[in-house]
């Protein structure tokens, strides 16, 4: 499983539109200020390579204790060990020290070199989420952007293909 966290902010990101001729298109928007925190994961399941994405959203930081919370989460929804691939964020370390002492068993941590995020798939889940699926949305309030995160991450899981892609853009074979 391949995890990592994003933010998806109030301010909405701003691309190009069409509109009719002398006529600029305008983004009403209202507060720019609020974020929200989302952990995630990709999982390929070892046998039949079926894929999977696993997210939870936040109003706070992520910290070691929901990264720990998370992959237990997600190891008991797939009920099996879990090789667990990340970063050296400072709350992964952490949460990986106290899951490596699961007397269970049931994770096996590996870390992704430092500096190469273009080699974890989920961050082409959190560009895709952003940078496409998001784009030019001006959410009203915080309750109103986790909607729609949670709606493009919901279709993301709903494509294979989709995800399947992402895994490809990491130069990964599955």
């Amino acid at each position: 499983m391949f995890i990592d966290e994003t933010a998806v902010m109030l301010q909405p990101l701003v691309r190009r539109t069409w509109a009719p001729r002398g006529q600029t298109p305008t983004l009403v928007c209202g507060s720019h200020h609020g974020r929200l925190s989302v952990i995630g994961g990709l999982t390929l399941a070892p046998r039949r390579r079926r894929l999977g994405l696993y997210f939870s959203i936040h109003r706070s930081s992520v910290n070691h204790e929901i990264v720990e919370r998370f992959l237990r989460q997600v190891q008991r929804q797939v009920r099996r060990p879990l090789v667990v691939v990340m970063d050296r964020l400072s709350a992964h370390r952490t949460a990986a020290r106290r899951l490596e002492a699961d007397p269970k068993g049931r994770f096996e941590i590996e870390w992704l070199p430092p500096y190469a995020p273009e080699l974890n798939p989920i961050e082409y889940t959190w560009s895709h989420t952003k940078y496409s699926d998001m784009v030019n949305m001006a959410p009203e309030d915080l309750l109103d952007l986790e909607v729609e995160t949670e709606w493009s991450l919901e279709h993301t899981h709903d494509t294979p293909s989709l995800m399947r892609s992402f895994f490809r853009a990491a130069k990964l074979d599955i």
